[in-house]
């Protein structure tokens, strides 16, 4: 049975914090909201979000392929999705060959992801409860080692990010500028790359290979409809994600209703605020 809301608010939000499987899921959902948005501020906003969305579908036949071999399957997310990011890798810089040479390399990628994934599937089909937990995730199911691993792989990504933030903010603006100027442009390609590899898969163990789309769109995406300064962007791209995950896991919780829908509905309603917003 699942428990109600009270007309005392203390008392439902101290209801949250009760049970160990609900405080693992508020601290993983932190984890996951501050990396994506990080990330996917910068993958919006270097118009990357078809290969984010790519590599969100490769964590699903990653995961389900090393269950079948009897690998971790943390191991199957970040292997698949840095594999698949290092193979678009050149997708890129191939513009020169054709507008359309990078949206065909990636969807391409996409669909062979899916294919492998519902194959490994079949051929074991108890492989970590089936589609929908691969799909879909599982945010109350999360242990406190996966916390403590979430949180190492989001300090990592992060700092990382933090340390390349300029060159990095220059060539997604100008690449031209950021090559006279001496910056790495393609050891930056790759490296962000990577960055959102390991942002895709950390999430995804979370969230599932699908609504992890969600989160790395949606807030960084709102945020860009309510300013263009970085500072303040990104900021605001972490707030967004923060009430999204906090308001979708604590409704979750006095619902009948699972998290994804919660979480999707409520990244959906920010980024159509936002843009009324800048409408307005």
């Amino acid at each position: 049975m699942n428990p109600t809301l009270s007309p005392n608010p203390i008392a439902d939000l101290n209801a949250l914090f009760t049970f160990p499987f609900m405080v693992n899921a508020l601290e993983a959902g932190t984890i996951v909201a501050v990396l994506a948005a990080v990330v996917g501020w910068y993958m919006v906003l270097r118009r990357q979000s078809f290969a984010g969305h790519t590599l969100a579908v490769m964590a699903f036949p990653g995961a389900a392929g090393a269950s079948l071999i009897g690998l971790p399957t943390t191991l199957g997310y970040y292997l698949a999705c840095g594999g698949a990011a290092l193979f678009m890798r050149g997708a890129r810089g191939s513009l020169r060959r054709g507008p359309g040479t990078e949206t065909a390399t990636i969807a391409t990628v996409q669909t062979v992801g899916l294919a492998a994934g519902f194959l490994f599937l079949s051929l074991g089909n108890s492989v970590l409860g089936g589609t929908e937990t691969l799909l879909f995730g599982t945010f109350l199911g999360v242990s406190r080692g996966q916390v403590l691993a979430l949180l190492i792989v989001a300090l990592t990504a992060i700092a990382l990010t933090a340390i390349a933030a300029r060159p990095l903010l220059l060539e997604t603006i100008d690449p031209e500028a950021a090559r006279a100027r001496g910056v790495p442009v393609a050891l930056l390609d790759a490296g962000f790359l990577l960055l959102l590899a390991a942002a895709v898969a950390a999430t995804s163990q979370i969230t599932g290979a699908l609504l992890v789309f969600a989160l790395l769109v949606a807030p960084a995406a709102a945020a860009q409809q309510v300013t263009t300064r970085p500072g303040v962007g990104l900021a605001l791209s972490v707030a967004f994600a923060l009430v999204i995950v906090w308001l979708g896991l604590g409704i979750a919780y006095f619902s009948t209703y699972p998290v994804g829908f919660y979480v999707t509905s409520i990244a959906f309603a920010v980024y159509v605020i936002a843009r009324l917003t800048r409408r307005g």
